[in-house]
């Protein structure tokens, strides 16, 4: 059922895209014009309609054709307009960019522990747990459930009075739900609407209001927040006895801009603008569109929303995507203002048992909280296919692929595809639908993330695999039973997840992205104690995996590197998380991808150090005049930049493109040598030491140096430049990586170099 209603979704929006090539046929357009210039919302409303009328006709009409209008923390808006129109009304002085709302998708408590941010002798948890701290995370996703311990409000004070947001009510959604800890709520549809339909249409539940309809809300808001909670009823045999967010006592503002999956960028936008001026510390978003190689900041959606979120003191932290088996620049949410978050495993397997009918039994992957009522029948799905469908395709145990009446009351043996949708849950679905009792999953790609499923499920090796093949050729009636899951926990290495995505084969001048990797498989978290589909029993607390996970561990640890330093930039921010990341995993070893050792392409500058990041030592800042030269580089015209950041600019006739003053640095085709700009600011305790060295690991085929090679902050002087030179000395013709670490005593500060081509 999921599948055909993803694939119902897809078709409402294929029959708009369809439509379009009619220059009739009015489409979902953004309207971008820069900052908020004039005195009131109000005057940027009613100029936003006389700019309309003068191509739709009139100020009715404008009314008519608007979708959201953007006049709170930067100017713009969205409206139904043809393609001529559109064109039309991109040649205004007034406006920077003109471009279709396009839709986005949605890309603990063991986490924690395995980071060391646990225990007394923890410094982040202590201040985590017991601080005093009023920061506010904006989260943007599909809702939240309000009833879920995760987000009880015991023992935290008023409100912060700089909190400007509001308490939207809507279906079973009531302004008693809003308390100390979710101080806000609003929600967003009118964007999906017009671009997608009306939600009734999808032919699925939802609640038009703030509630968590999906679960993916819920979950990653208590990851990133979620209150103490204690004794938690999940699986026998689970360690797991307090689930808590990165930041217990955050106060969370809830923007819900995700129906059914996906969310448009004109809803997000909208939400943008609102969580800004509502005042949030922080945003969180684990939502992605298709990567664009060629991407244009300006006619980017989550780019600009971003953008003036960090103009405005706010950083965003936002998931990485989870398309990377599909090679090279599949990371999203690129900007170079953004903290771009991968996923890893971490050192926590649930295991099920099948049991065979001759007595042997092997553990395989799976999250079930009830087991097989005994032993049942056992068929390969290859057995079972419908009429017209392959032996082959039907072990894949598609849907229409498999005969209800074989499978009914059995437990079924399916097959892994070697594709990256081949998807658990969906196979566990249709033998369900179909009557099996249970599903044994055949996976030779190394399977890490499991979910909870329908039924038993147990996701087997090929050793045991071949103990039930020699079982199943031997045995005319094969029996079998799955069991219950247990916690099972490990030492093996965690590694970068298969599915986080990965950076470039191409840079820009900008940055090395991801930025950052934190634990996003397996990961237990809150989830709706209602379900839709009327399940009383259902769960408070769920695992589910992917950077959407991943995302909220990096922003709790935001939220608190924010409390401890409140009036530390974005940047700021962003650069203590970074340069203080792992590059080794919990036994010492390198941290490794799917394929081998991971680079900067995998996991950014490392795995996430919540105790390292409170304390960084040095860190590297970049304000608005920072982004305005690298903007003129990315050859944003005048015009443009002045609607931007207000008043005259203009850019100079060098820029150098790889100065824009990040902790990694990029380079593309090195041919010969360049040199790099950075800064960096002294940020350590007052008995620190202030004398920070220079240490290299060359990238392959480069010699790099520093100078000056040592930063002495004993003069009172805050930040203090130095310049990076590379030298090619081999030629390569491939990536090459390193690193560049300040460090003193006290600090390690450590830089991602990476090198696309060496020549």
């Amino acid at each position: 059922m999921e599948k055909l209603f993803f694939f119902f979704l897809f078709l409402i929006h294929g029959i708009h895209g369809a439509t379009s090539n009619y220059s009739s046929t009015p489409k979902h357009y953004i309207v971008y014009m820069g900052t908020h210039s004039l005195p009131n919302s109000e005057a940027v409303i009613s100029s936003n309609h006389e700019l309309l009328a003068s191509v739709v006709g009139s100020v009715g009409d404008a009314h008519q054709a608007t979708v959201h209008h953007y006049h709170k923390s930067f100017r713009g808006f969205s409206a139904m307009l043809t393609p001529e129109q559109a064109n039309q009304i991109e040649k205004s002085d007034s406006v920077i960019s003109v471009f279709e709302s396009t839709l986005h998708k949605l890309h603990t408590t063991r986490s924690w522990e395995f980071m060391q941010a646990t225990g007394n002798h923890s410094i982040f948890s202590n201040f985590a747990v017991y601080g005093d701290y009023d920061v506010i995370i904006g989260h943007m996703d599909s809702g939240i459930w309000p009833e879920a311990p995760s987000f009880d409000p015991s023992g935290l004070g008023p409100v912060p009075s700089r909190f400007k947001g509001e308490c939207v009510t809507g279906e079973n959604f009531y302004s008693w739900h809003c308390n100390r800890k979710l101080i806000g709520a609003r929600y967003y549809y009118e964007g999906f609407e017009r671009s997608v339909g009306p939600l009734e249409s999808i032919g699925r539940k939802f609640y038009r209001s703030p509630r968590d309809d999906f679960g993916h809300g819920s979950h990653t808001a208590s990851t990133a927040a979620g209150s103490l909670v204690t004794n938690i009823p999940f699986i026998r045999g689970t360690s797991t006895q307090i689930a808590r967010g990165g930041a217990p006592n955050a106060r969370l503002a809830i923007y819900k801009v995700c129906w059914f999956n996906y969310c448009t960028i004109s809803d997000i936008m909208k939400a943008f603008d609102d969580a800004i001026h509502d005042k949030v510390d922080l945003i969180t978003i684990s939502v992605g569109a298709k990567p664009n190689q060629n991407i244009v900041y300006t006619n980017d959606g989550f780019s600009i929303a971003a953008f003036h979120a960090f103009t405005n003191g706010i950083l965003t932290s936002a998931s990485a995507g989870n398309d990377g088996l599909l090679g090279s620049f599949t990371v999203e949410n690129s900007a170079p203002w953004t903290l771009t978050v991968a996923a890893s495993s971490i050192s926590r397997d649930f295991v099920s048992t099948v049991q065979l009918g001759n007595g042997i039994a092997f553990e395989g992957y799976g999250i079930n909280r009830f087991q097989t009522n005994g032993y049942y029948g056992v068929i390969a799905a290859g057995y079972a296919a419908l009429d017209g469908v392959s032996t082959e395709a039907a072990s894949f145990c598609k849907e229409n692929t498999l005969n209800i009446e074989r499978i009914r009351g059995k437990i079924v043996v399916c097959s892994m595809k070697n594709e990256v949708n081949d998807v658990v849950e969906e196979k566990a679905k249709v033998v369900a639908a179909g009557g099996g009792v249970g599903i044994i999953l055949v996976d030779g790609n190394g399977l890490e993330t499991i979910y909870e499923n329908s039924i038993p499920t147990c996701v087997i090796n090929q050793q045991g695999a071949r103990s039930l093949q020699d079982y199943l050729s031997s045995t005319r009636e094969p029996m079998a039973r799955i069991s219950r899951s247990m916690e099972k926990l490990n030492t093996k290495h965690p590694m970068v997840a298969s599915f986080s995505s990965k950076g470039p084969d191409k840079l820009t001048p900008e940055s090395i992205k991801p930025d950052i990797t934190a634990p996003g498989v397996n990961i237990l978290a809150a989830w709706p104690s209602f379900s839709l589909t009327n399940n009383v029993n259902a769960p408070t607390f769920h695992v589910d995996s992917g950077t959407s996970m991943a995302c909220p561990h990096v922003s709790g640890v935001a939220a608190m590197v924010k409390a401890l330093h409140p009036n530390w930039s974005p940047a700021e921010i962003k650069s203590a998380l970074m340069t203080t990341a792992k590059q080794f995993d919990n036994t010492g070893q390198p941290i490794r991808s799917i394929t081998g050792l991971a680079t900067p392409f995998d996991m950014g500058s490392g795995h996430l150090d919540p105790n390292a990041a409170l304390n960084p030592g040095l860190v590297y800042d970049m304000g608005k005049e920072d982004v305005f030269y690298f903007l003129c580089d990315h050859g944003i015209n005048e015009r443009m930049l002045q609607n931007i950041f207000g008043g005259t600019t203009y850019c100079p006739r060098q820029n150098r493109p790889y100065d824009l003053n990040l902790p990694s640095i990029g380079i593309n085709n090195l041919i010969g040598g360049t040199s790099v700009s950075r800064r960096v600011t002294y940020r350590g305790k007052k008995n620190d030491p202030t004398i920070f060295e220079v240490e290299i690991e060359h990238p392959e085929g480069v010699y790099v140096e520093v100078r000056p090679n040592v930063l002495d902050f004993s003069d009172g002087q805050e930040t203090k430049s130095f310049t990076v030179n590379f030298y090619v000395r081999e030629n390569l013709g491939r990536p090459s990586y390193g690193y560049l670490t300040w460090y003193n005593r006290v600090h390690t500060v450590r830089s991602p170099i990476a090198i696309i081509n060496v020549a």
